[in-house]
C-alpha cells in the first residue's frame, strides 16, 4: 500500500505529487539516498507550513498529542513542535531512514524530548498510537491511500474528542517559469499540467483498494464523523530571480516530469525541457533570470464531535 511521505514530492495535480516522485512505488526507492533532497525541498516550503500552521493555532487550544502522519524527514513535524510548544509530536512515516532524518531534526532543534516516530503503513499503523491524537496533520498521505473514505474514517477513529483532522489535499498547478519563455512553443507548464492530470487519475486507480471518489473533503470528513470547521489556500512566492535552492527544486521537478512524460510529449516539447534542464545551456532554468516558485496548497479541517 502507498503511504504517503509529505514533504518535498510536490507538485502535479494541485500539488499532488510528480510522476517518477517517490509515492507511486515505494518498494524499489533508496529512502536514504533521497532523503536529502526530499528534506531541502520541504525546507523551501517551510513558509507556506508555517502560515498553514499558524491558522491552526488560532482555531486549535494547545493540544497534547500531535501525530504528522505520512511525515518524511520530519519538516513539518519539526515545524508542529515548534508551533505548539507544550504538545508531544509523533511522526509517522513507513521508511525508517525519513523517521531517522526527522528525529535528528527534532534534536536539532532541540524537542527531540517530546518527539516520537512510528513505522508503518497507514491508515493502519495509527492504532500505534498511545491515546487519541488532539491533531493530525496529513499533507497529501491521504490521496495515496486506496479507500480515502476509510482512511478518513480510521483518521477520525485516533482523534480525541474536539481533536482536528487537517489535511493538506489540492490547490493548484505551481509555476516556475513565464507562459513564453523565448524557446519552444509557449504554454509547456500548461501541456504538462494535462498529462500530470492524466497520471495522477491512473495512479489513484492503481491503487490497492482503489475507490472513486468526488474530492469534496468536507462532505468525506462530514461522512467519517467530523464536523468541518474550514479551509484555507497557503501562497509559497518566491519571485524571480530564484535563489540556488528554488532553482534546484524546479530543476528536480521538471526531471522528475521529463523522466516520466518524456515518450508522451511532442518533439519540440521534449527538446524545450532537455535546454530547460542542461547546466551548459544558458537558456536553462539553471541560469535563466526569469525563473520563480509560485505554489498553492490548501488545508482542510474538521473537528471530532464532543
Amino acid at each position: 500500500m502507498a503511504h504517503g511521505h509529505h514533504e518535498g514530492h510536490h507538485e502535479g495535480h494541485g500539488g499532488q505529487g510528480a510522476p517518477g516522485g517517490h509515492h507511486h512505488d515505494h518498494t524499489d526507492v533508496d529512502w536514504a539516498e533521497m532523503a536529502p533532497m526530499l528534506e531541502s525541498q520541504a525546507e523551501l516550503f517551510a513558509p507556506l507550513y508555517e502560515r498553514a500552521l499558524a491558522w491552526l493555532t488560532d482555531k486549535q487550544t494547545e493540544p497534547g498529542l500531535i501525530v504528522d502522519a505520512g511525515s518524511g524527514p520530519g519538516v513539518v513535524a519539526g515545524l508542529l513542535a515548534e508551533a505548539f510548544p507544550g504538545a508531544r509530536v509523533v511522526a509517522v512515516d513507513s521508511s525508517e531512514p525519513l523517521l531517522e532524518r526527522a528525529r535528528a531534526r527534532a534534536d536539532r532543534l532541540g524537542v527531540g524530548d517530546r518527539f516520537d516516530t512510528i513505522t508503518g503503513e497507514l491508515p493502519g499503523v495509527l492504532e500505534e498510537l498511545d491515546y487519541p491524537a488532539d491533531l493530525i496533520w496529513a499533507s497529501r498521505s491521504l490521496h495515496h491511500l486506496g479507500d480515502q473514505r476509510a482512511a478518513l474514517a480510521a483518521f477520525a477513529d485516533r482523534l480525541a474528542p474536539g481533536g482536528t483532522l487537517a489535511i493538506l489535499e489540492g490547490g493548484l498547478p505551481s509555476r516556475f517559469l513565464p507562459r513564453d519563455i523565448g524557446i519552444g512553443r509557449p504554454g509547456l507548464q500548461a501541456r504538462l499540467d494535462v498529462l500530470e492530470e492524466e497520471w495522477f487519475a491512473e495512479m489513484r486507480a492503481s491503487l490497492p483498494g482503489s475507490v472513486a471518489e468526488t474530492e469534496d473533503w468536507d462532505a468525506l470528513m462530514t461522512a467519517a464523523g467530523l464536523k468541518p470547521t474550514g479551509t484555507r489556500t497557503f501562497m509559497l512566492d518566491l519571485p524571480a530571480p530564484a535563489r540556488d535552492r528554488a532553482r534546484a527544486y524546479v530543476a528536480a521537478f521538471l526531471t522528475r516530469l521529463r523522466d516520466g512524460f518524456g515518450d508522451h510529449l511532442d518533439a519540440t516539447d521534449r527538446a524545450t525541457l532537455d535546454r530547460l534542464l542542461d547546466p551548459d545551456d544558458r537558456a536553462s532554468v539553471h541560469h535563466r533570470p526569469d525563473v520563480f516558485v509560485l505554489a498553492a496548497h490548501t488545508v482542510h479541517t474538521a473537528v471530532h464531535a464532543m
